[in-house]
């Protein structure tokens, strides 16, 4: 089953939901982040909407890192800026960390990188799409993304992904930006069921194969939301060059896709419960295909109608399908 895909309408259009309200939860992980962080920390600052609580996770930093989070803290008070130590075990387990956290509370979760530069309206325009859809699902928020350099020039956009996010597409790539990510609660608890020591390939590619392996809805925003910082030390970086797409199919081709997917199917397992009866039946066919020789294989996996973004994309599924290292 294909979860909901919202090309986003303006924050205040028609809806009949009841979500969420009260403070936003940012939740922001650092390591060695002083060059940009102060950028970062000013644009929640800006937000137009102000009713949010900062949760900063460091990592260990050795760096200013601490210290700005501390004048931050100073700024604005212990209430509204919380800090702590990360479990330095890399960013996925930090923000997972977070999230899975039931002392960390809001009416809905941001996630955020500490070299980005939020748009003013990022929270207002989340908490709009938010609040005009049922509660009782979970709901993601994300968007396209300004690409700026380490002089905040802006230097593009990311890709503009035009086909429906699903489960199907969910299991062969992740197409939303985790820095653009705001959750409504019952994703939050989804994610919670699951655990913060599950292991992933990235924290944003779990949420979207958990959200839409639950039937939950994401909603994609073709408004940009922040501004994506790109440089050398970036951990993951724009996938918007041919460079980087070169690079992540000699990524795949190398068997990284064929351990990222044995992670998720092992993260998946632990949600199957509560998954749709069809995606249930996706991911079985998933999880025993891969293992399977080569016809089987070839079978078994277009039975499950898996499917990336783009016809490059598709190409390489494919190449990796006849090869085994998916």
């Amino acid at each position: 089953m294909v979860s909901n895909f919202v090309h986003a309408a303006p924050a205040d259009g028609p809806g009949g939901g009841a979500g969420p309200s009260g403070p936003v939860a940012i939740l922001l992980c650092t390591y060695n982040g002083a060059r940009f962080l102060a950028a970062q920390l000013a644009s929640y600052e800006a937000q137009d909407f102000s009713d949010w609580r900062l949760f900063a996770s460091d990592d260990g930093s050795q760096d200013a890192t601490l210290s700005l989070l501390q004048d931050f803290q100073k700024k604005h008070g212990a209430a509204k800026v919380h800090i702590r130590q990360g479990p330095r075990r890399g960013f996925v387990a930090n923000f997972l960390s977070l999230i899975c956290d039931p002392a960390v509370q809001g009416a809905c979760y941001a996630f955020s990188d500490q070299d980005d530069v939020w748009l003013p309206d990022k929270l207002s325009r989340a908490r709009g799409f938010l609040m005009n859809a049922r509660s009782d699902r979970p709901l993601v928020y994300c968007s396209r993304t300004r690409l700026i350099n380490d002089t905040d020039a802006e230097i593009g956009l990311s890709p503009l992904f035009k086909k429906p996010p699903s489960f199907r597409n969910a299991l062969t790539q992740s197409i939303a930006g985790g820095n653009t990510m705001v959750l409504n609660e019952a994703a939050r608890q989804l994610l919670m069921r699951a655990g913060a020591d599950v292991s992933c390939a990235s924290h944003d590619w779990w949420v979207y194969l958990a959200v839409t392996a639950v039937n939950g809805t994401l909603f994609y925003d073709p408004v940009p939301s922040i501004c994506y910082r790109v440089h050398a030390r970036n951990v993951i970086g724009s996938n918007r060059s041919l460079a980087a797409q070169l690079l992540r199919a000699r990524m795949l081709w190398h068997g990284r896709f064929k351990s990222w997917a044995d992670m998720n199917v092992a993260a998946l397992a632990r949600i199957e419960s509560d998954m749709t009866e069809e995606n249930r039946r996706i991911f079985s066919l998933f999880r025993s295909a891969r293992k399977q020789r080569l016809i089987p294989r070839v079978r078994g996996l277009m039975r499950t109608g898996i499917r990336r973004q783009t016809l490059l994309g598709n190409i390489g599924l494919a190449a990796a399908t006849l090869v085994g290292k998916i």
